[in-house]
């Protein structure tokens, strides 16, 4: 399901398709002298209010940057620790996502993911398919390198095998073979903990989104930070390029 064109989506005052990158559950962890996974653990109750928000505010496509290409490289406990948690979350939220006509999505190198983490997620998927609610999208082994490197692969077999010529290759057909091609481009991105840079985040469907930054670690990232963030939103002249 494609996602409208959201820069008229309620007079450009709610971001049709929101991305966030979670940042800041470890240092989080850190200031409160608590191991870091006691962060991610809060930062998954953020999560839960964040989608609740989102999807009564009317976003239409909600996508979390949950563990990055790279966060493999963690130290091993820290990752274990992380799948399980999501594990977790998949389960306890099942009732929620299917309760709210939401659909349930991800993108990335899903099958790096360990069995069970990678079967929960793909069950709630499967499950939540033909809800037309707000799309949650989870980021997972995601890389914006990657997605677009996973893209030109696959227009490199199909010049290969004749299906596709050469000169044929626009924005539209390259799109159709990103990871993130059902969800439309991304109207605003929301980083938190103070970090300012896109981590390798939506690169390819992000060419014309806001930007938008804030110290909150995302453990402490509530309703009033997002609404914050959709009045700067909403304040913003988006051209695209053009002359108004």
């Amino acid at each position: 399901m494609e996602v409208e064109k959201s820069n008229n989506h309620k007079d450009n005052k709610i971001p049709g398709h929101l991305g966030i990158i979670m940042d800041g559950n470890g240092r989080w962890a850190k200031a409160k002298g608590k191991i870091r996974i006691a962060g991610h653990k809060e930062g998954a109750k953020t999560v839960d209010k964040i989608v609740t928000a989102c999807r009564i505010k009317g976003v239409r496509a909600l996508t979390l940057y949950a563990f990055s290409s790279q966060n493999w490289e963690r130290p091993t406990l820290e990752v274990t620790a992380l799948m399980e948690l999501l594990k977790e979350y998949l389960k306890n939220q099942r009732n929620k996502i299917l309760d709210n006509n939401i659909k349930l999505n991800a993108i990335g190198e899903i099958e790096r993911l360990p069995l069970k983490t990678k079967n929960e997620l793909k069950r709630l998927i499967n499950d939540s398919k033909n809800n037309d609610g707000m799309i949650l999208t989870l980021a997972l082994s995601y890389g914006g390198r990657e997605e677009i490197i996973d893209a030109s692969k696959k227009i490199a077999e199909k010049i290969k095998n004749n299906d596709l010529k050469i000169e044929d290759i626009n924005v539209e057909i390259f799109t159709n073979e990103t990871w993130s091609k059902d969800l439309g481009e991304v109207d605003l991105i929301i980083r938190t903990s103070g970090e300012v840079r896109l981590s390798n985040f939506m690169l390819w469907s992000s060419p014309y989104c806001e930007l938008y930054f804030t110290k909150k670690m995302w453990p402490d990232f509530d309703e009033h930070d997002l609404d914050e963030a959709f009045k700067e939103f909403s304040s913003r002249k988006r051209k695209y390029g053009k002359i108004e």
